[in-house]
């Protein structure tokens, strides 16, 4: 790098990754951390989960306050880039601070979708993405007796999840024909389905929202549905999904598409830029197209391989994709990537709430789904990161090891 260092454009898991990895790496050039929150960078998981069960009082930093100070990261809080010039090598901040880098990471995340219907501005509609959304809804919830969640996705099941068990009359309404189906095999949404059904949850299928009706008062009252239902609500969450923040690096003229296009080495169209986490649509050894992934693994494992290519050892990005969801006293874990699976094998009994779902493209194992089975999980990482793989036969075999062929 020259004497201006690197300059990383947000401050989440894979900003804060990035830059405590570049240190660890032996980067001792200037760094800073543009974060356009005050508050010190904090984990976003629990915030669907054990925060808004109350389990958690506050949401956990990802570093102590004064690791920036120690590590020499210079973390420039509240502060918002409005232009990036990858020819000249600098951004420019709101303030109109122009600001040189030798490289500049994004790690810019992505946001919420919003949901554009009449009505959508009530008091009481709420969207869960940062500690102050996180907050408003278990404040919420003291008091509610109805909810409605838009979207049968992972926050929204999650939320689903806290608000049946506080014995809130709930409902969720999905526009596809089932909870999850892009992101699960078959078998594992079916089960989560039903027991989400168990618990109290209502789920309206193949529906839309039209609109939100106010209650007496100006507060959100009803979710009008396309087909001219009203399903009443004292608090709405919209949880429909979110898009990669990729309005700077569009403007600066990177190649973008859903997220910002990179290499296999996490570098963008443009020399001295790259992007990881959230907005990055990268190549993958198990994916048939470049995808985009929102977990924290990613985040993080693409923040490490970016600071060894940076410090001198080029790195392809290849980390085994896994993510988990808490959903209730369900926990369910994912090894892999499920996209084109056209086989699946049970392991285990679904009754007992301790099982797998291991998904097959033919008979290449590509990803396993597991429920409250934590070591069907980290075999499944173990194997995904070599080259053997078992076959179908062999799962469905009760009295095969996966711990054994994992090591």
């Amino acid at each position: 790098m020259n004497e201006n260092g690197i300059v990383i454009i947000g401050a989440g898991h894979a900003g804060v990754q990035a830059a405590a990895s570049l240190r660890e790496a032996g980067f001792a050039g200037p760094l800073k951390l543009i974060d356009n929150e005050t508050e010190n960078p904090y984990h976003k998981p629990p915030l669907s989960k054990a925060y808004l069960t109350g389990a958690a009082a506050d949401a956990q930093p990802l570093r102590a306050g004064v690791f920036f100070e120690q590590n020499g990261i210079e973390r420039l809080s509240g502060t918002a880039v409005s232009a990036i010039d990858p020819a000249g090598q600098s951004i420019t901040l709101a303030d109109g601070w122009v600001l040189p880098f030798g490289h500049l990471v994004l790690a810019t995340g992505s946001v919420a979708r919003r949901l554009n219907v009449p009505g959508s501005d009530l008091p009481g509609i709420h969207q869960l993405r940062t500690r102050a959304d996180a907050q408003a809804l278990r404040d919420a919830l003291a008091g509610a007796r109805r909810a409605v969640i838009i979207g049968a996705g992972f926050i929204g099941l999650e939320f689903a999840a806290v608000a049946a068990t506080r014995g809130i009359e709930t409902t969720v309404i999905e526009a596809s024909d089932a909870i999850l189906k892009r992101a699960l095999s078959r078998p594992m949404a079916e089960y989560l389905h039903e027991r989400h059904r168990a618990a109290g949850v209502t789920f309206r299928f193949q529906e839309t929202v039209a609109a939100f009706l106010p209650a007496e008062g100006g507060r959100i009252g009803a979710a009008r549905t396309a087909s001219g239902d009203d399903i009443p609500a004292d608090i709405v969450l919209v949880g429909i999904g979110a898009d990669a923040e990729t309005g700077l690096a569009r403007q600066a003229g990177l190649a973008v598409g859903n997220g910002i296009i990179v290499d296999h080495q996490l570098r963008t169209s443009a020399k001295n830029i790259s992007a990881i986490g959230d907005c990055a649509l990268f190549p993958h050894p198990q994916a048939e197209m470049p995808i985009r992934l929102e977990s924290v693994q990613n985040a993080t494992d693409q923040a490490r391989c970016l600071a060894r290519s940076l410090t001198g050892s080029p790195t392809s990005y290849d980390a085994v994709p896994w993510f988990w969801s808490d959903q209730g006293p369900l926990k369910l874990q994912i090894a892999g990537l499920s996209q084109g699976h056209d086989r699946t094998v049970l392991r285990g009994d679904m009754a007992s709430g301790r099982f797998s779902v291991f998904c097959f493209r033919g008979d290449d194992l590509v990803a396993a789904e597991s429920i409250n089975q934590a070591a069907d999980h980290m075999a499944m990482r173990r194997i995904l990161k070599g080259v053997r793989r078992p076959s179908p036969s062999q799962v469905a075999d009760a009295e095969f090891s996966l711990k054994a062929f994992a090591a």
